[in-house]
C-alpha cells in the first residue's frame, strides 16, 4: 500500500474500516457503531436546553430561548444547533476526525445532527446546506474537509440539497481556536465569498451551514453576513460541538 497516492490510501482504509468489526471510538470496546450504545446513553443523551440562536447551554427555567449575548448583540445566523459540548470526552471525536483521518465517524457525526436537528421544536429545514470551507493550503495539508465530510451524509439523511460551490474562503486565516478573542473577528473578516454564479442562488432561502465546531461563533456571522448581504432570507448553523466560553 506504499505505493497509493494518499487521497487513494486514505478512501481505501476508510472502506475497510467500515468493512471490518470496529471498536468504540470513546471506550475501544468492540462496537458495530462508531461509538457504542453505553458511550451514546452516557455522553449524548441527556439534552441540555440550548440558546436558539447560538446553542450555548441555557440555565435552568432561563426567561427567554435566548442567551444575554444573543439578545444584546444578535449574530447575524438565526438558529444554531449543536449536539454536544466541546469538551472531555467527546473532543476526543472531534480531534480523531480532523487530526487522525477517522473519516467513518462523519456520518455518525451526520446521524447524530440529524437527530438533534429534527428535535428541535417547530424546525424548518433549509433549502440548501454548504460546509465552511478550508483553505487550498490546510486542505491540502489534512486532505479533506472535515465539515463537507459530515455535510454529504446529513444531505442525503434530511434530504436537503448540498450545495458544494455556493461558498469559498477567499485568503488563508489562522486557526480560530489559536488566536485570542479579541483577535478573532479580524481575522475571519471578509474570509469568504459567494461563487459568482450562485449570487442569486440564495436571495429570499434558508441556508443551512455545517463545520464541526463552533467556538465563538465569529466563522458562522461572517458566513451569514455574507449570506444575507444576497439576500439569504434565513441563515441555520449546524454543528456536532459548541465550545463552552470558558475554554
Amino acid at each position: 500500500m506504499q505505493g497509493l497516492p494518499g487521497t487513494l490510501l486514505r478512501h481505501l482504509k476508510h472502506s475497510v474500516s467500515t468493512l471490518l468489526p470496529g471498536s468504540c471510538a470513546l471506550c475501544r470496546q468492540p462496537a458495530d457503531m462508531a461509538v457504542c450504545t453505553g458511550c451514546r446513553h452516557a455522553y449524548f443523551e441527556q439534552h441540555q436546553e440550548r440558546c436558539l440562536q447560538c446553542a450555548l447551554p441555557l440555565p435552568a427555567n432561563a426567561a427567554s430561548l435566548r442567551c444575554g449575548d444573543c439578545l444584546r448583540n444578535p449574530p447575524a445566523f438565526d438558529m444554531t444547533v449543536a449536539v454536544c459540548d466541546y469538551a472531555a470526552p467527546q473532543d476526543q471525536l472531534i480531534l480523531a476526525l480532523k487530526f487522525g483521518h477517522e473519516l467513518a465517524l462523519a456520518p455518525w457525526f451526520a446521524a447524530m445532527l440529524r437527530d438533534s436537528i429534527l428535535r428541535r421544536p417547530a424546525f424548518e429545514l433549509p433549502h440548501y446546506l454548504c460546509a465552511v470551507p478550508l483553505g487550498a493550503q490546510r486542505l491540502a495539508e489534512r486532505g479533506f474537509n472535515q465539515a463537507l465530510e459530515i455535510a454529504r451524509p446529513l444531505s442525503r439523511q434530511l434530504g436537503v440539497p448540498l450545495h458544494t460551490k455556493l461558498l469559498h474562503r477567499s485568503r488563508e486565516t489562522a486557526r480560530q481556536s489559536s488566536l485570542p478573542i479579541d483577535a478573532r473577528a479580524r481575522n475571519i473578516r471578509q474570509a469568504f465569498s459567494l461563487d459568482e454564479h450562485a449570487q442569486h442562488t440564495v436571495k429570499d432561502l434558508h441556508i443551512g451551514i455545517i463545520d464541526d465546531v463552533m467556538t465563538t461563533g465569529m466563522t458562522m456571522h461572517e458566513i451569514a453576513t455574507m449570506l444575507k448581504r444576497f439576500g439569504a432570507a434565513k441563515v441555520s448553523t449546524y454543528v456536532f460541538a459548541r465550545t463552552l466560553p470558558h475554554t
